[in-house]
């Protein structure tokens, strides 16, 4: 049960958002650009840093979130599973295994991005855009992560949740004009 009220057709984020309106508007504009602006990472490939940070922060609502973002994105749903079980092994480029690593590293402790992480990347092919991105993406998570967490919000089970959620989650994050409709009893 979340540790203040919040709209209960709303999970996770969204209820947070939701909640204070003037605070959730920078944080879905960063969010808009970092994970849907102009990269020259794709946006499948941002959603997998997203969807490792928030495995390994063990946050179960955004890593069902993002990971079905990716999959839809991809186009497919192995590789955000392979991603997060060892991004090492997982079925991306070499770029993305070292940019998965200092996002790894990141999650962990900004402290643990070494310059011989990012020599990699760069040896990677890697943009020095692309590795700062990679670092802000994976701080950002952490927010979301710790904010939805530290609310206790709730966490649906129903796969069917995640799969609409995805689905309004690879057209942006921006706020849809009219809000969130509470949904009509049937």
């Amino acid at each position: 049960m979340p540790h203040i009220p919040l709209p209960e057709h709303l999970p996770g984020i969204t209820g947070l958002l939701e909640y204070r309106l003037d605070t959730a508007l920078p944080i879905r504009e960063l969010t808009q650009i970092l994970l849907r602006g102009e990269s020259t990472l794709s946006p499948g490939e941002r959603e997998l840093i997203a969807a490792l940070v928030s495995n390994r922060n063990q946050t179960r609502f955004c890593t069902a979130a993002h990971t079905k973002a990716a999959d839809l994105l991809l186009g497919e749903n192995e590789t955000a599973w392979h991603v997060k079980q060892d991004y090492e092994t997982a079925p991306v480029s070499e770029k993305m295994k070292a940019l998965l690593a200092i996002a790894a590293r990141a999650q962990n402790s900004g402290k643990d991005v070494t310059p011989e992480a990012v020599e990699r990347a760069r040896q990677a092919g890697a943009t020095d855009r692309e590795i700062h991105d990679t670092v802000l993406i994976t701080a950002l998570f952490c927010l979301y992560n710790k904010y939805v967490d530290g609310m206790a919000t709730v966490t649906p089970t129903d796969p069917a949740y995640y799969q609409r959620l995805g689905e309004r989650i690879v057209n942006g994050y921006l706020r849809p004009k009219d809000g969130f409709p509470v949904p009509q009893k049937s």
